[in-house]
């Protein structure tokens, strides 16, 4: 049985519907992200999780038992919010104490309690300290302690590193991996990043307009997206209008804008003369100089480099076909410094294989 079963949930703000039908389990110990642009209900979600707000149809479930007029405080869930909410009168100690002192537990537990929740996040030397003497990374530990300290079945996390610089936030995701995997608590995490999602979790729901477009694996979200906003939303992508032309054994032959004839990979429930576009990723498309010698590929179109953008490890560049369509390529900068394969101008061979690719008629 899953931990946590959301079964047709609705929510409504008078003629607007936050939350549409949205259906989907959460397993024991599992890291599990809600994924979505603002505006697409992940935080409402988690707010009827939390019991901060209550469904208007459907049904929450934990442990199998319905969650309907249960208050937050009865729930054996934690959230942790962006803004961390922490007391500026309290210490460290103090602040990852106050769940349990609500709770009245016995002083001699709620100290060794503390204490394993602050060894967990490596902050036993700051309990004493106020909140203004900690950085931003320490502040969020602190909200973690304490949102672990009372042992929660559920740990929901709201946006957690959306106020932390880019390098602090990278460590912070490292940090959040291995205290899910220490502390063994089910994570349910909210972000609008598809990079920190695809790092830290186990299964991703993408939202959209309160629904559920895809619930997946990283990989499988990353590699075969269901439909065009998925495809989209879930890194950078190339989509070129396509029609099917036939359906082979082994794959699919489409009529691709700009490009001509491309054999792409095999899709259920797809037939011939269908429209829609055909998603390829940058770094799944090779980039070479217009008279390389290279064996051919099932797909190549030439181009110019309009433009390109490097931006440390690897550098984007930006190629225009003959009719004006546009096609990103990734190739990655092995050599130190400013590495520079093409110049804006330069005639280039675009090639990717048959088999990376994927047509979405949706």
């Amino acid at each position: 049985m899953a931990l946590l079963e959301i079964r047709n949930v609705v929510r409504r703000f008078a003629s607007f519907t936050a939350v549409d039908g949205v259906s989907l389990s959460i397993e024991v110990g599992e890291f599990f992200t809600l994924l979505g642009p603002s505006g697409c209900g992940k935080t409402t979600l988690l707010r009827m999780i939390a019991g901060f707000d209550a469904p208007d149809e459907g049904d929450l479930l934990l442990d199998g038992q319905s969650l309907r007029g249960i208050p937050p405080e009865q729930r054996p869930i934690h959230t942790v919010f962006q803004s961390y909410a922490l007391f500026p009168h309290l210490t460290v100690a103090e602040n990852v104490a106050f769940p349990l002192r609500m709770a009245k537990v016995v002083p001699d537990e709620i100290r060794r309690r503390v204490q394993e929740a602050l060894a967990s996040v490596h902050l036993l030397e700051k309990q004493k300290h106020l909140p203004h003497e900690l950085s931003g990374g320490q502040k969020q530990r602190v909200a973690l302690a304490r949102g672990l300290v009372n042992r929660p079945r559920l740990l929901l996390l709201d946006e957690p590193l959306g106020a932390l610089d880019a390098k602090l936030r990278e460590d912070m995701q490292m940090e959040l991996i291995n205290l899910q995997k220490t502390v063994g608590v089910t994570f349910i995490f909210v972000t609008h990043s598809q990079a920190e999602a695809l790092a830290l979790s186990h299964r991703i729901a993408v939202m959209n307009q309160g629904r559920v477009e895809q619930l997946d694996e990283p990989s499988r979200l990353y590699g075969f997206p269901r439909n065009r906003f998925v495809a989209d939303f879930i890194g950078k992508i190339n989509m070129l209008d396509a029609t099917v032309t036939a359906v082979a054994a082994d794959r699919l032959l489409l009529e691709v804008a700009g490009v001509g004839a491309v054999s792409a990979p095999l899709k259920a429930g797809v037939q011939s003369g269908q429209t829609g576009v055909f998603a390829v990723r940058p770094e799944q498309v090779q980039l070479l100089a217009e008279h390389a010698d290279a064996p051919a590929a099932a797909n190549e179109v030439r181009g110019r480099i309009l433009d390109f953008l490097y931006i440390g490890d690897v550098t984007t560049y930006l190629v225009q076909l003959s009719d004006g369509t546009r096609l990103e390529a990734l190739l990655p900068n092995s050599a130190p410094g400013r590495a520079k394969f093409f110049e804006a101008g330069d005639p280039v061979i675009l090639r990717w294989s048959a088999e990376v690719g994927v047509f979405l008629h949706e």
